[in-house]
């Protein structure tokens, strides 16, 4: 069991970090605006958070077949991911949990520097917006601040993200 676990904790903490570098790119990408392979980013982060959500899952798995095993019973308030993961490892010996543990933590604070920088850069993108809507609200009252697609579909306000393909 502990060198599944290990094995599926070293998988997810890699795609972290990979995820993290894919990140940064699509940030430089966006601050810079380059568009090429805006798409591909896109994509590839899109795979990897279906292949990180069935390593959680066999990692799931994996903790149940050992409360099973153990005909273990886990109090109530320890039904989560993370209650289950530090019950696992409480049977296991001294070095073995320090380093499960270890790579646990990690890879959480892997996660929430991404989550941050993911915010941070949804902040950012936000800001654009409102400052380009209310751009377009000056520049042209009598559109009353609506955004039109190409083909001439009236576009709502609470857009992710915007890109100009017209200049002025």
């Amino acid at each position: 069991m502990y060198n599944k676990c290990k094995e599926i904790l070293l998988k997810e903490f890699e795609l972290i970090q990979y995820a993290a570098v894919l990140h940064k790119n699509v940030q430089d990408a966006v601050t810079n605006r380059e568009w090429t392979d805006f798409d591909s980013l896109f994509m590839t982060i899109n795979s990897m958070e279906s292949e990180f959500t069935a390593l959680e899952e066999e990692r799931q798995r994996l903790f149940f077949a050992l409360e099973s095993s153990n005909k273990q019973i886990v109090s109530p308030e320890l039904l989560d991911a993370k209650g289950r993961f530090y019950a696992m490892t409480a049977q296991l010996p001294a070095e073995q949990r320090n380093e499960l543990t270890e790579i646990y933590r990690n890879m959480k604070i892997e996660a929430l520097k991404l989550k941050m920088t993911n915010e941070a850069l949804q902040s950012y993108l936000s800001g654009m917006n409102e400052t380009l809507s209310d751009f377009f609200s000056v520049a042209f009252p009598e559109r009353g601040g609506s955004t039109y697609t190409p083909d001439g579909k009236h576009h709502s306000r609470d857009m992710k993200s915007m890109v100009l393909n017209h200049s002025f």
